[in-house]
């Protein structure tokens, strides 16, 4: 909104050469409409006194303080001198240094009660903030600048400055250009502002500038966030408007296809929330015009058991790892199914469920329980959030498991003898006698006959207690048999332990008649690590697809990506999904062929009638079998592609690209996903695909955008919050030393408990460059001569250098090796493989390892320079440990000082472990970046009033109003100045920012 056309004059007319670039050159501004829209930062009140406590790091400011103190010091061995002068407030103190001849003014003017206005860069020497070279401005009789007339106003505004132009100099330019503001073209339609009660936007201005009082303030500020947040919702309505103009190939479903193929193999029910997400995705695929939806939340796919775990079949319980395609077994409901798929998924974390009855299950951290909790119906759950919630405030169990139902089983073996009398024979057994167990025939046997063996052996042996019978001292053998054998009649069963190893057995038996006809729940009383086993999952061949194990009922969880990728499929498109890395790309197309099984090899031998071919493709292929893949696209035989950047190249082509799919999304430019968006036709006609994004941490922009309402939005709320615990916590190395000296010990005692960990630096250090990035990264302030900056300037901590000194000194005995970009391949997987299989202690990586590593058995990792990353870049770092048994640990190690707000924002970042909430930390520090322009980094935002995270309410009030206008004139004939305002705001390049989303 800055270019305005009565607002158009340049700055060099008004203020002179000089000035105006000053203006254009460091802050930017080139108009007068830019200078006008260059808002107060905030009001500085009269005798009110800056809280010093509170300045930022590393910012231009403008303080108003009183001299406490002045002193000359040298230095040099006396050959150099400087001056310091302490200001204080009342609620700190801050340091001023002079150097060289510059510091005859500041001595004569800066003596001790008098009160300035003091403007310059903070920043930190000895563990104090100190302004070095500040300018000043006297706030007293003895200055005749204009600077005591404003500061005797009740409010004084304090600009946003720079080095060069501070903020007094910057309210004089004001001045200059402020009548100007009578001339603005006012962009709000009449009726949106009377509705409003919004002031002119003439006179917003001159009150934002010149307040006499806070109301002035306040409704200035209610119009320009108006302002700001009308004009930007009615680019994007107008974008909304012509994106549904767009031809897309509608790609309904189809039933009976692949999907349909798909959903009846997968081992597990999808989550209600999961279905809610899926219809949402669907929908919009049907539709004519591009999807453009935003999939916030991790996603994973097939959870599963050991291969040592039972599974019941009709004639008993077999082990997973024999369970075959056709396989026979129990489902939940008691009725037989078939197993139509097996999933090896390698070795995992193994836990054990332990009920209130004794008995026990095991699976992996992934798997899914239907479990029930007093008060509430079935809720489906992760092991890990059983672990996370298991008791009730009073410490009793908090959840219950519901058994499966009674059916028949048999072994094939022979059953000579009656039944009933092989339970009377077992009961009678004597002391001393060897102990019995119940033969297999009579375990694998019908119901009749299994509940026959259970009542003679409780008329031999049991005798009533209470609403149940108890049978006495049986031997542990016979006990567990007698456990076994009530539970599969969905009874209730439990040990308790007595001399000798013999067991009570108190039994709760069902209706006889019904055998089922009431619900003997078991508690979840306990869950306890067991260690990294072999595990796999099973499909079944049945609605429900569950199955028993060990009297349990399990389900699962899936892609939903994936899902939508086989529904294009089945309307005749083709599918892709683009992936940061190729460990990545690898790992989802292992994952996606595994679950798909032979609906993956569509037009293959052994391929299923309506599968597809699910194709990789990444930069490193093999000749042969890229070309293979490029064939499969373009002639549609591959109706999937996993890939990295390699898909976005000019030559790879698709027969009909109908979906994109772009994985952890923000690790691409725009530009990365528009090109390969633009791959998309139709029967040789240019068709826009659908678009998925899919992320776990959002960044700002993301986060803007999808406030500002462009992107729709569909959340996956089973987030990794089930993982095991990570404490984080910030390491001050400067302040500190001895808390580094601690972190480096904490690594020590992970690895000596069996456990690794990771130590992240921000650079690799074999750069060519890096002394003359430092050297750059100085800044001006080590032209000045300040030996205080130069000591603080350093360019950022390296891989191979820090690799080496922990070798060589805190880790030493350890085995540590480096891992980063610019590995050779083979040696980057040889070092992953020796990480992975527990051969190395300690991984020294670059951001390499932030996405696609995942070594459960890594619990510890330091992050050097942690304020040289980013919000959702430390949050995804972070990530890599807490995915196994062991909790978590992530120490950030800063060397700046406690009260800047890189402190503040890793602060933030050890205090909680929510994605979300930290995008939204993320956003405040940073602001939104340009929402129209391609820089994420907030260093430019067109927003100057608005933030994303305080005026929700007024962009979405607003949105509302856009979108009735440009619904009502989407050219906007009826209003020019709005349509001004919009052609200032959307250059040619924001434009086609917008389009490309």
């Amino acid at each position: 909104m800055e270019r305005v056309a009565a607002l158009d004059e340049p700055l060099k007319k008004i203020l002179g050469g000089s000035t105006a670039k000053v203006l254009a050159d460091h802050l930017d501004l080139h108009t007068v409409g830019d200078l006008l829209h260059h808002y107060p930062r905030r009001y500085a009140e009269r005798g009110e006194l800056t809280r010093l406590a509170d300045l930022p790091m590393d910012e231009h400011v403008t303080v108003v303080a009183q001299v406490a103190d002045a002193r000359v010091l040298k230095f040099n061995g006396g050959r150099g001198q400087r001056l310091e002068v302490t200001l204080t407030d009342g609620s700190g103190r801050l340091r001023l240094v002079f150097f060289g001849k510059g510091i005859h003014k500041p001595h004569k003017d800066l003596l001790p009660g008098r009160r300035a206005m003091f403007a310059g860069k903070v920043s930190v020497f000895n563990h104090r903030l100190q302004l070095a070279h500040p300018e000043y401005e006297l706030l007293d009789g003895d200055s005749d600048s204009g600077a005591v007339d404003a500061f005797a106003q009740q409010l004084m505004p304090i600009y946003p400055a720079c080095q060069q132009m501070a903020s007094w100099k910057l309210a004089k330019a004001v001045d200059a250009v402020l009548p100007s503001a009578q001339d603005a073209l006012d962009p709000l339609p009449e009726a949106l502002r009377a509705g409003r009660a919004l002031v002119p936007l003439p006179e917003a201005l001159l009150k934002i500038h010149r307040p006499g009082s806070k109301a002035d303030i306040a409704d200035a500020r209610a119009r320009l966030k108006w302002d700001e947040a009308f004009v930007l919702q009615v680019a994007l309505a107008r974008r909304r408007l012509a994106e549904t103009q767009l031809p897309a190939v509608p790609r309904a479903l189809r039933p009976d296809g692949l999907l349909d193929a798909f959903d009846a193999k997968l081992p597990f029910t999808l989550t209600e929330g999961q279905q809610k997400v899926s219809r949402e995705i669907f929908d919009d695929l049907a539709t004519s015009h591009p999807m453009h939806r935003l999939l916030q939340g991790e996603v994973g796919s097939g959870k599963a058991q050991p291969l040592d775990a039972l599974v019941l079949t009709p004639s008993g319980f077999r082990p997973m790892g024999e369970m075959a395609v056709g396989t026979e077994v129990v489902v939940p409901s008691g009725e037989l199914a078939v197993v139509d798929g097996v999933f090896p998924q390698g070795e995992r974390e193994v836990w054990r469920l332990v009920l209130s009855d004794g008995s026990a299950v095991e699976c992996d951290d992934e798997h899914l329980w239907i479990v029930a909790s007093r008060g509430t119906g079935e809720r489906v759950l992760t092991t890990r959030e059983l672990r996370a919630d298991l008791r009730r405030p009073d410490g009793g169990p908090k959840w219950s498991v519901a058994p499966a139902a009674p059916v028949d089983l048999d072994g094939g073996e022979d059953r000579p003898l009656d039944p009933y009398l092989v339970g009377r024979r077992l009961g009678e057994a004597g002391a001393g006698r060897p102990a019995e167990r119940v033969p297999d025939a009579y375990r694998n046997a019908p119901l009749k006959d299994r509940l026959a063996v259970v009542q003679g052996l409780m008329d031999a042996g049991g005798e009533p207690a209470g609403s149940a019978a108890v049978f006495r001292a049986a031997p542990a053998p016979l006990a567990d048999d007698l456990a076994w054998l009530v539970r599969s009649l969905s009874g209730s069963a439990r040990l308790v332990p007595g001399r000798n190893g013999a067991h009570d057995v108190h039994v709760r038996l069902p209706d006889a008649a019904s055998l089922g006809g009431q619900d003997f729940r078991r508690d979840v009383a306990a869950i306890e690590h067991v260690g990294r086993k072999p595990v796999q999952c099973i499909s079944v061949a049945h609605p429900d697809h569950a199955y028993v194990t060990d009297h349990f009922t399990v389900t699962h969880n899936t892609m939903v990506a994936l899902r939508a990728m086989l529904g294009v499929v089945d309307s005749g498109g083709q599918a892709a999904m683009l992936a940061p890395t190729e460990v990545l790309a690898q790992q989802h197309h292992r994952s996606v062929t595994e679950m798909m099984g032979e609906l993956a090899e569509g037009g293959m031998l052994g391929g299923a009638e309506q599968g597809t071919k699910v194709v990789l493709l990444t930069g490193s292929m093999g000749v042969a079998a890229r070309r293979q893949a490029l064939l499969d696209l373009v002639t549609g035989e591959a109706g999937v592609v996993i890939g990295t950047h390699a898909l976005i190249e000019d030559k790879v082509q698709f027969h009909d690209l109908g979906l994109v799919v772009v994985d952890e999304q923000h690790r691409f430019g725009v530009e990365q996903r528009d090109a390969l968006r633009g791959k998309g036709h139709s029967q040789g006609e240019k068709r826009t695909p659908h678009l998925l994004v899919m992320t776990a941490t959002p960044i700002p922009r993301t986060v803007a955008m999808t406030v500002f309402g462009d992107l729709e939005t569909s959340v996956l709320d089973q987030l990794p919050a089930g993982r095991s615990p990570i404490a984080s916590h910030v390491v001050p190395a400067k302040d500190k030393p001895h808390f580094l000296a601690r972190a480096w010990e904490r690594v020590r005692e992970e690895v000596a408990a069996g456990h690794q960990g990771y130590v992240v630096c921000p650079r690799i250090g074999d750069e060519e460059d890096a002394p003359k990035a430092a050297k750059k990264g100085a800044g001006a302030a080590d032209a000045a001569g300040s030996p205080e900056d130069a000591e603080e300037k350093r360019p950022p901590l390296a891989v191979l250098d820090v690799a080496e000194q922990l070798a060589r000194g805190p880790l030493q005995g350890l085995r540590v090796a480096v891992l980063h970009g610019r590995m050779a391949p083979d040696d980057k997987d040889d070092v992953m493989r020796r990480f992975a299989a527990g051969e190395l202690d300690v991984l020294v990586a670059t951001t390499v390892i932030e996405v696609g590593v995942n070594v459960p058995n890594a619990t510890a990792m330091v992050i050097m320079d942690a304020d040289r990353f980013g919000v959702s870049q430390l949050h995804q770092l972070r990530g890599r440990v807490g995915r196994g048994s062991a909790p978590g640990l992530c120490l950030l190690v800063s060397e700046m000082p406690e009260a800047s707000p890189a402190r503040a924002r890793l602060a933030a970042v050890a205090a909680t472990l929510d994605g979300f909430e930290l995008s939204r930390i993320d956003l405040e520090q940073r602001r939104e970046g340009d929402v129209l322009g391609q820089a994420q980094s907030g260093v430019r935002s067109s927003l100057r009033m608005l933030t994303v995270i305080d005026d929700e309410e007024v962009i979405a009030a607003a949105r509302e109003e856009a979108t009735a206008v440009v619904t009502a004139d989407p050219e906007l004939t009826d209003y020019p100045e709005l349509r001004t305002a919009l052609s200032a705001l959307l250059d040619d390049e924001r434009e086609q920012y917008l389009d490309k989303g």
